[in-house]
């Protein structure tokens, strides 16, 4: 103690009463293991220094102090552990089968409908293609016509018949084996999962009703849905449908082609793509549409002529107000 006080610089007036010398144990300073690295590291003499722990004993706190250093986090400063790891996610519980395990379980008679409907469907040669079409402006319109009361099934009902317009086979009926049917309208069913099968209200003459009625008939046809139910008139008279499970975040697919049916739309989800742009880089919006054809009579380049003339009205919808 004598020692360190002899080698303290004299103080005129010191701001504070000094704090009591570091205690030496058998002629050594007592401090702890880190305080001697970090004094080691710094240049710091821990004679001249008065320790501030347990019994004066010289922390690393001490030789921060002392060498200017910003205090070291404490470990129980440490942040939360992500609220728990964001509280972690539970387990979801399993579903209970809706009968015992081994239990035959005989079908609706909408689901044996759909069954019996759709296994001829499987006999038909099709033809499948693939395309992308950009959707900035057609999710642009829709957002103007939301309000208004117009649904996304309503004016894509609407692009899809207008362009079938311009492709009158694309709405037509294969007969028999020995000939076409064409028809004067195109009358576009809609696929509706339920939970007891699939049900395909339909809008008539779309390409000629104004997308406004389109929507408020699809709504009629959802609210009837949901009350009295479906009679067999709304499903009656389509000659080309539309299948979309976008929603789901399906982004492509492949659609059963419906009895009596020339062709089928599988839309699938629209998702933003990175794409040049005037030479450089930007992000527009792509959903990928699948058409399904019966191949007796639609070759694969029919399906696809309409493909195209369906991308670009997708593509510039002004038309499709009017």
């Amino acid at each position: 103690i004598e020692e360190a006080k002899a080698k303290a610089p004299a103080a005129p007036a010191p701001a504070a009463p000094a704090a009591p010398a570091a205690p030496v144990a058998s002629g050594r300073v007592v401090a702890t293991p880190y305080a001697k690295k970090l004094a080691k590291k710094h240049k710091v003499d821990l004679k001249t220094l008065a320790g501030t722990g347990l019994n004066g004993r010289i922390t690393a706190v001490d030789i921060e102090n002392a060498a200017g250093l910003p205090p070291t986090p404490k470990a129980g400063a440490a942040p939360a552990p992500a609220a728990a790891a964001a509280a972690a996610p539970k387990k979801a519980a399993a579903v209970a089968p809706p009968a015992p395990a081994g239990t035959v379980v005989p079908l609706s008679g909408m689901q044996a409908a759909v069954a019996k409907n759709m296994l001829p469907s499987l006999s038909v040669p099709v033809s499948r293609i693939a395309m992308s079409i950009c959707t900035d402006e057609f999710d642009k319109l829709y957002a103007t016509l939301k309000p208004k009361g117009v649904t996304m099934t309503a004016l894509l009902t609407k692009a899809v018949g207008v362009a079938l317009a311009q492709h009158p086979i694309m709405y037509s009926t294969y007969h028999d084996g020995k000939g076409i049917v064409y028809n004067d309208k195109v009358n576009i069913a809609v696929a509706v999962a339920l939970d007891d099968g699939l049900i395909t209200p339909v809008l008539n003459d779309t390409a000629n009703t104004d997308v406004y009625q389109l929507g408020r008939e699809w709504s009629g046809l959802v609210k009837k849905a949901r009350s009295t139910g479906l009679s067999p008139a709304d499903y009656a008279g389509g000659n080309f449908t539309i299948s979309n499970l976008g929603m789901f975040g399906v982004d492509q697919f492949d659609a059963i082609l419906p009895p009596n049916q020339t062709a089928i739309l599988a839309v699938g989800s629209s998702k933003k793509t990175v794409v040049p742009v005037g030479g450089m880089i930007g992000v527009k919006s792509f959903m990928t549409v699948n058409i399904v054809a019966d191949h007796r009579h639609v070759n694969g380049n029919v399906a696809a002529d309409f493909g195209k003339t369906l991308r670009e009205v997708i593509e510039n919808p002004s038309n499709l107000t009017l």
